[in-house]
This record gives C-alpha cells, structure tokens and sequence, in this order.
C-alpha cells in the first residue's frame, strides 16, 4: 500500500468533506437509528453552508487522508471557542475522525489521531478530547486503545432520539 497523505483541508475541499461526512455518518448510523432522524442529521449537519462555515473557522481545522489520489477519510478539530462542549484554551476537541468503510482497519484512524496528537503537542494544550456515542463500540475500543478515559458524558440528540456520548481525553502535555 501506498503512504497516506495527510494535508489540511482548505474551502476548495468542500465538496470531497461532505461526501465522505454523509458517507460515513450512514455507513455507521444508519442501522441503528430510524431514516427520518438519519436525513435531518445529515441535511442540517453536512449542507454546504454549514460545512464551509465550519472549514472557514480560524478555530477548526480539517486534514484529509489521502491514499493514490483519493480522499479516505479526515480529521476535525476545534480550539478556544469553536470547541463544542469545553471551551478551555488548554484543550483542543476531536469533533470527527471519519474514514470510509472499505478503509476502516487500516491504521488510517491511528495516523489521523496522531496528527491531532502532534497538534496539540505543537499548541502546548494539556489534553485532546472528544465525544463518542455510548453504542459505538468500534470507536471505543479505538480510543480507549489509545490512551483516552471517559470524564463524563452529554447528551446527543439525533432527529426527535436523545442519545448519550462518553465524553473522553487523551492526556498529552505533562
């Protein structure tokens, strides 16, 4: 296999954002949550507009995964105020590591956290965190593998479902 290319993302990545956002929030979600709530989410969450004002953000950064040419997969991230729950300028928010189905188990999530990683060192921020859904169990065992402790807990709503994600950190500048 050839390397995978990690580069941030810029507005021009627009289009390639939301096909794999919508690609791989259905391909993880889409059994277990009913069609409704599934084409709210998406249309709210992954419209143009709403990706490019979240690309825009001088306190987000997205770097797409790269593989032959074709994008795979990418990593969202949230400083200071863009964070979504915890707006500590000592943390910066994983808010996705989405990846394509038929790339999944094989390392792409590992190389991506490492980014994130590396940008937190590089920033002098004290921990990385995220959200993950409680069900999600893939993504559990990924971050969990990986050093991260749940701290608390939030409530998700998906269309008219209250959900609940684990919130979880990765201390990284001790």
């Amino acid at each position: 296999m050839n390397p995978i290319i990690i580069r941030k993302a810029t507005i021009s990545d627009l289009g390639i954002i939301q096909e794999i956002s919508k690609k791989t929030f259905v391909e993880t979600f889409a059994d277990v949550n009913t069609p409704e709530n599934m084409g709210n989410y998406v249309r709210k969450n992954f419209n143009s507009t709403q990706v490019a004002s979240e690309i825009n953000n001088q306190e987000s950064a997205f770097y797409l995964a790269t593989l032959d040419s074709e994008t795979i997969g990418y990593l969202k991230i949230n400083f200071g105020n863009a964070q979504t729950e915890i707006n500590s300028q000592q943390a910066i928010e994983i808010q996705r590591i989405y990846i394509l189905k038929a790339f999944l188990g094989k390392k792409i999530g590992k190389l991506l956290l490492g980014e994130a990683i590396k940008i937190g060192h590089q920033s002098g921020v004290d921990y990385l965190w995220l959200g993950v859904w409680e069900e999600n169990y893939r993504a559990l065992q990924f971050y969990n593998k990986n050093g991260f402790v749940e701290f608390d807990k939030h409530t998700f709503i998906l269309g008219d479902e209250r959900q609940t994600d684990l919130l979880m950190k990765l201390e990284i500048n001790n």
